[in-house]
């Protein structure tokens, strides 16, 4: 497919703009184009467009770019309205513009709910001592009331252990007569050995 486009040439910071006719699939390096059709120059605006070989390659079916297209329309070679060239580049202004915003907004309400949690974070600290405080008292308490069940039951078993024990006593006296007996030989024995010691 054939395109009508510019093809620079110049020093750098000094643009000079053949108008070639190529295939638009290949750039127009040097020479690799099919026709010159004329030159422009934007620092002196001079122009130079060869009206009747434009007029028979637009008529085979070449395509102007936009920018040689509005040059046309300028020149009066074809008819019509001309084409925004740089609506493109401010629309990717707009919507990066556009991008951006979502971006600030998200980044707001990031803050904002940063300042939110950190609010809530100073609430919390501040009623933590006081929650502390409160759940230590409420320990203690119940400590305290432990404490003085434990007592309780405690001075309650005594008695009970007091009168197990005067009853266990008697079962002890009340043992057989054969092991009265050996107390008493062991007590006999005590005695005399006690008697030696004493006289000795």
């Amino acid at each position: 497919m054939l395109t009508i486009r510019y093809f620079r040439t110049g020093k750098k910071g000094q643009p000079f703009f053949k108008i070639v006719v190529t295939d638009k699939r290949k750039p127009p390096k040097s020479g690799r184009f099919v026709e010159e059709v004329g030159f422009f120059n934007p620092l002196t605006k001079e122009k130079n467009l060869k009206k009747k070989r434009i007029e028979h390659w637009l008529s085979i079916g070449a395509k102007p770019s936009d920018t040689v297209y509005n040059l046309l329309i300028k020149e009066k070679i074809i008819e019509g309205k001309k084409i925004d060239v740089h609506k493109k580049a401010k629309e990717k202004k707009t919507t990066d513009a556009a991008k951006e915003e979502p971006k600030k907004q998200k980044l707001v309400e990031q803050e904002v709910s940063q300042n939110k949690a950190e609010d809530l974070e100073k609430v919390e600290d501040k009623e933590k001592p006081e929650k502390e405080l409160e759940k230590a008292e409420e320990i203690s308490e119940e400590k305290k009331e432990k404490v003085e069940d434990e007592k309780k039951e405690v001075e309650e078993k005594k008695p009970e252990e007091g009168s197990k024990i005067e009853k266990e006593e008697p079962k002890e006296q009340q043992k057989t007569p054969e092991v009265q007996d050996e107390q008493k030989v062991v007590e006999e024995e005590g005695s005399k050995k006690s008697k030696k010691i004493d006289e000795k």
